[in-house]
């Protein structure tokens, strides 16, 4: 099995997320973080699973649609999880960039 790492960022829009819904709903906000983190036990036992993200060209760059979010990480010896937003929103531009 694959280790999962997350990002400070990833870290943060998940608590955002969660602080953003709870405004309205805890409960909700609870369900929904806990779906995203269930869809990301995926790339842990299958790190391919993900489909490419199509505004990249890196060929480690994966990402699963948990409707509404898309969760964004980069496969390998480890699985980094670098971001979750919306889907309506823009893909960060910052990881386009090839390294």
């Amino acid at each position: 099995m694959t280790k999962v790492r997350w990002t400070p960022e990833a870290a943060d829009d998940l608590q955002a997320i969660h602080d953003f819904i709870a405004r309205d709903s805890p409960r909700y906000a609870d369900l929904t973080v806990e779906g995203i983190l269930v869809a990301i036990d995926y790339p842990q036992k299958f790190p391919l699973l993900g489909r490419h993200v199509p505004e990249s060209t890196r060929d480690d760059l994966r990402e699963l649609i948990k409707p509404p979010y898309r969760i964004v990480y980069r496969s390998g010896e480890v699985v980094k999880i670098l971001t979750i937003f919306r889907t309506s929103r823009l893909f960060p531009r910052d990881l386009t960039q090839d390294e």
